[in-house]
């Protein structure tokens, strides 16, 4: 693996739900030796980096996102030896790998919890938000839980509440406390000194409270889009429990940290509503906070060369010297196969689309497992779910676990091929028939094109590393160039289901197609001519 301290930048992230991805003890839960199987799976696909979803001590009331021991495996995942095993494999074969890192909240299982809920006078009694309730008894203020209801949870001993902007089960660390960030920064530099090369931070945004505690205002919203809201979350500004200035120290403080060691980077996951991109602009930029963050723009159901367009323009104009990660598809949301193809359309033919405009776009990029494999969204039943988000909002929203289940390997194996036992969620059949090894040597499949686009995209250094421009178009067509040194391609993708025709600007003149795989757009004259779906990139003179 080669030393390159701006390795992040313009990289290809793979990720990985470790529970999903491969089980070998049978127990029908994915672990780390299972992941170091498939390694080599993942090197094929041409990627920099692998992210791997927590795997520390937990409880799992939310899926390892509620952490119990910060310097620990989970016993269902294996142990620290075979995460180093897994560390050793991953940097023979090329790749580095990101870990989670969430530091916004805990297990209410963790030690530090237990002690600081024990009375108000011990050692750790400050290193959670407490608060005492209102005078009628009612909680210190309106802030809401992402996962329903109020924000905040009585505790009978402490005779206090504590706030949770998740689960209750999750409280909040209080970050106004240094010596929590101390700890925080310590369970970092276990992981660092045990050779990972990034963190992945989980709601990013989410660390620092309004000391004031402060009530949310209420977000202007019409009519028609309260109607759309299932999560009365979304009904507030949420001006004071979240993306507070207070939290860009903290930023710099852990970028001081991962500067003592090598070639280290961190992406942060920003969640901020129409804000997202002026937080990756004033938490990446200056170079000393996060190397890279993303947002939730391409993660939504919006699916339009005007609003892709949109994302590019903001993010070109917030984020002028930071950087950004996008992607399409991840462990919180609809599998964007499902959510932007049309009724009447294709599944293999959006994959194909996806990963060429996924790939074209400047900033690094995140793929998620089976995304290679055009895997659509699994339709559960109520009974099937683990997710406490969508059991909570059922049937409105049924949550996370349809994008969740099994990597199917094997198409005629049990289960796929992920386990030997009962899996913890359901393979369904469609996603048996898209296995790895019905595509592995398939010229055309989904997973071909993967590789095939990757590959083209590592040795462009326009794609990796260039500027952008964003050229003028008609209808559903986005058209933009990426330029780095001599180099100036022009990227063309017409989102219509229909073909579409785009006169090219005099800036473009004399472009040529090149052997970007799956383009079939022509260009005649000043004329450029795309198939439904179509893509064309070609290289400027």
């Amino acid at each position: 693996m080669t030393a390159s301290s701006d390795w992040w930048r313009g990289c290809a992230i793979y990720q990985v739900y470790p529970r999903s991805y491969q089980d070998t003890t049978g127990d029908g839960s994915g672990d780390l030796n299972g992941i170091t199987r498939r390694l080599a799976h993942i090197a094929s696909l041409g990627v920099d980096a692998v992210w791997l979803s927590p795997f520390f001590k937990s409880p799992m009331a939310d899926m390892g996102y509620d952490v119990s021991d910060y310097c620990d495996v989970d016993p269902m995942f294996g142990t620290l030896a075979d995460f180093d095993k897994m560390i050793a494999e991953a940097h023979r074969l090329g790749l580095r790998i990101v870990i989670d890192q969430v530091l916004s909240h805990s297990s209410d299982r963790h030690p530090w919890f237990v002690e600081s809920r024990s009375s108000r006078k011990n050692p750790k009694a400050d290193w959670y938000v407490w608060a005492d309730p209102k005078p009628d008894g009612s909680a210190p203020n309106n802030w809401l839980s992402i996962f329903g209801g109020p924000a905040w949870e009585w505790d009978s001993v402490r005779k206090q509440y504590y706030l949770h902007n998740f689960l209750a089960s999750q409280p909040d660390l209080n970050f106004h406390n240094p010596q929590v960030q101390d700890a925080l920064l310590a369970a970092v530099k276990f992981w660092l000194d045990r050779d990972v090369d990034g963190f992945r931070l989980d709601t990013v945004n989410f660390y620092v409270h309004d000391q004031n505690l402060r009530d949310n205002p209420p977000l202007k919203l019409s009519k028609a889009a309260k109607a759309k809201q299932t999560n009365p979350y979304e009904y507030q500004n949420h001006l004071f429990d979240k993306t507070r200035p207070e939290n860009l120290a903290f930023l710099r403080r852990f970028r001081a940290l991962l500067d003592q060691y090598a070639d280290r980077a961190s992406v942060g996951e920003v969640g901020d509503g129409k804000r997202s991109l002026k937080t990756v602009a004033a938490y990446t930029s200056g170079g000393d906070k996060l190397n890279m963050s993303y947002t939730f723009d391409m993660l939504g159901p919006d699916f339009s060369a005007a609003h892709v367009r949109k994302c590019i323009k903001a993010f070109e104009t917030s984020v002028t010297d930071g950087w950004i990660c996008w992607a399409f598809s991840n462990h919180d949301v609809i599998r964007h196969v499902t959510r932007w193809t049309k009724p009447a359309g294709s599944p293999e033919a959006m994959a194909k689309f996806a990963i060429a405009l996924l790939a074209c776009l400047r900033g690094s990029i995140c793929i998620y497992e089976g995304e290679e494999l055009g895997l659509e969204e699994a339709e559960l039943a109520f009974e099937d779910l683990v997710d406490p988000y969508g059991i909570r909002f059922w049937p409105g929203f049924k949550g996370r676990d349809g994008c969740r289940t099994p990597m199917p390997w094997e198409s005629d194996a049990h289960a796929g091929g992920f386990t030997t036992g009962k899996p913890w969620l359901p393979v369904p059949d469609a996603h048996k028939a898209l296995a790895v090894d019905k595509q592995e040597h398939a010229a055309g499949s989904v997973l071909a094109r993967y590789r095939e686009v990757l590959k083209f995209r590592r040795g462009e250094q326009a794609l990796t590393k260039g500027s952008v421009e964003l050229l003028d178009a008609p209808g559903d067509v986005l058209m933009f160039t990426r330029e780095a040194g001599n180099e100036k391609l022009l990227c063309a993708f017409n989102f219509a289901d229909a073909p579409a025709d785009a006169d090219l600007p005099r800036s473009v003149a004399g472009v040529s197609s090149i052997d970007f795989p799956g383009a079939e757009g022509r260009v005649v004259g000043s004329t450029l001519s795309l198939s439904a779906l179509g893509v064309f990139v070609g290289r400027l003179a």
